[in-house]
């Protein structure tokens, strides 16, 4: 703050952190509305408020954002303590209400009686489309388990298309390079999960998360469903429901013979992990990943089965072979871990020697100072330190994966 004018440092305290303002919930029962555990928070909000992510003008600003659990009917309203315009003259605050209204759809609530008023009429929600799956998780502080369903829906489900408006504005405050899909283009599904819970002894559903699939054309006569979104609410993280809800989809396509294999869109470090652990779940019984044919290295057997039966391509099949083979392979065993290590640093090695190959033009092409300014760019030995550093990464990522499926 040095050097600012005592302006400027009046002004200073009139910004917020939009990340801790947003005030998110999802209600099932009115005490919930003063019940600050059921409270959580963006993880982002620059997509709304700007890369600083922060709100200017206000001081104690609190943007509620609460949503009924089941139908995510909404309510929405600002707080503040102070606002700069009552304060100074010739200085505008933000106007956050404008920035929130052009992602919230309408016909949402800023009264608290209404809003409560709608909580009454929740007993008449019912989960959209058909059910897949359903499961269920022990609780450990309600000391019994809940029961979750997994549906597919799509825009002619009544209610879907509104229901998905308030549904998708959870993407902006959870996924950094948030977007909104084109629900007109009858390509997209949409993979829901509900929880089952009592309420004056009636069931009801609470949204747990969801998925969107875009399912791609193939020639001649195929299709290549990708995932685009997916995320499963803060107050159900941790739970296993993404791996559910990812193994699930994974079903249903397996059972189409359209379908030629599964992908993501720019899938995150965590949805790899995910994916890793759920492929490799669906591969572990098939006969190509036994212990003795693991042992005898990578095959086009593998490729085929696990292509023609769980719909993986080759590339996320080569993943499986290697955290699968880790498990068949005693690395206390000198002759067995190098032959493990060998076998994925060659993999790895592809775009080094790439780069390899790149020189040999270089030299071919170069004058002798261009080449030399070349050569500095790829060090060798720096090559060979990086291969070991992804080789030691992707045998520890690999290992929490069969920690998992251990415990599984």
């Amino acid at each position: 703050m040095a050097g600012l004018t005592a302006m400027e440092k009046k002004l200073a305290e009139y910004k917020c952190n939009t990340n801790e303002a947003i005030q998110l919930k999802l209600v099932r029962f009115p005490e919930d509305l003063e019940d600050e555990n059921t409270t959580f928070n963006p993880e982002y909000s620059h997509q709304v408020f700007g890369d600083d992510e922060v709100a200017f003008g206000y001081k104690g600003l609190k943007i509620l954002l609460y949503y009924i659990a089941g139908n995510l009917s909404t309510l929405f309203r600002i707080e503040y303590t102070s606002k700069v315009n009552e304060k100074f003259d010739c200085v505008e605050a933000d106007d956050v209400e404008s920035k929130i209204r052009e992602i919230i759809p309408p016909g949402f609530c800023t009264n608290t009686d209404d809003f409560v008023s709608l909580l009454e009429k929740e007993v008449n929600f019912k989960p959209f489309g058909m059910l897949l799956h359903t499961y269920s998780v022990h609780n450990e502080e309600a000391g019994e388990d809940i029961t979750y369903q997994i549906y597919k829906a799509d825009m002619s489900c009544p209610g879907f298309r509104e229901y998905h408006e308030r549904l998708q504005t959870f993407l902006m405050w959870f996924i950094e390079t948030a977007s909104f899909i084109d629900v007109d283009d009858e390509r997209w599904n949409y993979f829901l999960v509900f929880e089952k819970y009592n309420k004056d002894g009636a069931t009801l559903f609470a949204t747990v998360g969801y998925m969107t699939v875009y399912n791609y054309y193939v020639y001649p006569d195929k299709t290549r469903p990708r995932v685009s979104q997916m995320l499963i609410l803060p107050p159900f993280q941790g739970e296993g429901h993404g791996a559910q809800l990812l193994e699930t989809v994974h079903r249903y396509y397996m059972s189409s013979p359209t379908v030629l294999d599964i992908t993501a869109e720019d899938p995150s470090e965590n949805y790899v992990k995910l994916r890793d652990f759920v492929l490799v779940k669906l591969c572990q019984d098939l006969l190509c990943f036994s212990p003795g044919k693991l042992m005898q290295g990578f095959s086009q057997e593998m490729v085929m089965e696990a292509q023609q039966k769980l719909k993986i391509n080759k590339q996320h099949t080569r993943r499986v072979y290697e955290i699968l083979r880790l498990r068949a392979t005693d690395m206390g065993d000198a002759e067995q871990s190098r032959s493990y290590r060998l076998d994925v640093k060659r993999r790895l090695i592809g775009p080094y020697k790439k780069k390899q190959r790149e020189l040999a033009k270089m030299r071919r092409c170069l004058r002798p100072e261009e080449l030399t300014n070349q050569l500095n760019q790829i060090d060798i030995n720096m090559q060979h330190e990086q291969l070991e550093e992804s080789f030691q990464q992707l045998v520890s990522d690999y290992r929490r994966v069969l920690e998992r499926l251990a415990q599984a």
